[in-house]
């Protein structure tokens, strides 16, 4: 399954319509692995994901979840109010604060009933007993890690994979609990770094994840000790991917640098700089309230075309993604990882 695929590279799971089940099927037809992001979706949304990738495919694939957050006791009412200059710029309301777990026990449900093969947990830990359910189910469970610490806890859970998420990656950190003093939630630790001290204190296969971009990043995590590379930055702009044209057109261009921001969610998450992001940089941390008090304006924003209201998130390595199907980007990094791989035999004297 995910640790023993021909090709050792990871799809990641991206929400909003970007990992969509053709970015999926392509890639898990071309030898990779590949998740489908639950987030944001209803469980029923999620069967049909899966079932229309199933018709696409018929190779395994994950599927990735949110888990729930605490709530938050922080001033999101204040939050809204600074928002009405975006409301009049965009000419929607902004949404209301609120507190939800994304449908998360329905999802658990789900990906049992239909006998999803690996499952990976993002923001915190699976409950005991969904992963003693999965496991029955024959399901390999994966969590995604940001420090040692939350590792060994994975490991305590019962995960049978962790995913170790660098500093450098793109989209939302996977941190258990945001620590709202820190710009990223918690420490932020290097890629190698990570695997390196995860790797002594688990024991566990571990998918490296985290401004990955070319071939040669592969095979240095590879090198490292991990079983498999995660990328998703670099499938940003593959003609399966649901990215927006906007999104695709600043990648494209490549000059704007990123940063970690809890401007659009209330949860850390590394995008490209714009005008909201410079505007609302005191949001607090409260997730997913945030998220759907600004979800109109960036809907808003897409259909205008206008990047400096949109989540446009993004490793930091960005500017290396290729306008291609995911199955021709997947052949290239496997020849960039093949030749870094015999350069460094070379060096070595191997």
């Amino acid at each position: 399954m995910l640790t023993d695929t021909a090709v050792p590279i990871v799809v990641a799971p991206m929400a909003g319509g970007i990992s969509s089940p053709a970015l999926v099927a392509g890639a898990v037809d071309a030898g990779a692995f590949a998740f489908l992001p639950a987030g944001y979706l209803s469980a029923d949304a999620l069967r049909g994901q899966i079932e229309q990738t199933r018709g696409l495919v018929g190779k395994p694939f994950g599927v990735n979840i949110f888990v729930p957050n605490s709530k938050s006791s922080a001033d999101t009412a204040g939050y809204r109010q600074s928002l009405s200059g975006e409301e009049e710029r965009y000419g929607v309301a902004a949404g209301e604060a609120g507190w939800d777990d994304d449908d998360y026990a329905a999802k658990i449900d789900a990906v049992v009933d239909l006998r999803v093969p690996v499952v990976s947990f993002t923001f915190g830990l699976p409950g005991v007993e969904d992963v003693r359910r999965l496991k029955e189910n024959g399901t390999q469970v994966v969590v995604t890690v940001t420090t040692p610490a939350e590792a060994e806890a994975a490991a305590e859970r019962g995960a049978d994979v962790l995913c170790v998420q660098g500093a450098a990656a793109g989209g939302h950190r996977g941190v258990f609990e945001d620590n709202s003093a820190l710009p990223g939630g918690g420490p932020l630790y290097d890629l190698l770094p990570a695997l390196r001290l995860i790797g002594a204190r688990t024991g566990l296969p571990l998918v490296a994840a985290g401004g990955l971009s070319h071939g040669g990043d592969v095979a240095a995590v590879l090198a490292a000790g991990a079983v498999a590379a995660q990328l998703g930055t670099a499938f940003l702009r593959c003609t399966e991917a649901g990215t927006s044209a906007v999104h695709r057109d600043l990648i494209a261009d490549g000059t704007r640098e990123t940063t970690l921001t809890r401007s659009f969610t209330g949860r850390p998450a590394r995008g490209l700089v714009n005008r909201f992001i410079a505007e609302h940089a005191d949001a607090p941390s409260a997730y997913p309230d945030l998220h759907h008090v600004t979800k109109p304006l960036r809907a808003a924003a897409l259909r205008a075309g206008d990047p400096e209201a949109m989540s446009l998130w993004m490793g930091q390595a960005y500017s290396r993604a290729e306008e291609a199907p995911v199955a021709a980007v997947l052949h290239m990094l496997m020849a960039q990882a093949r030749t870094a791989a015999a350069a460094l035999t070379g060096r070595l004297g191997i």
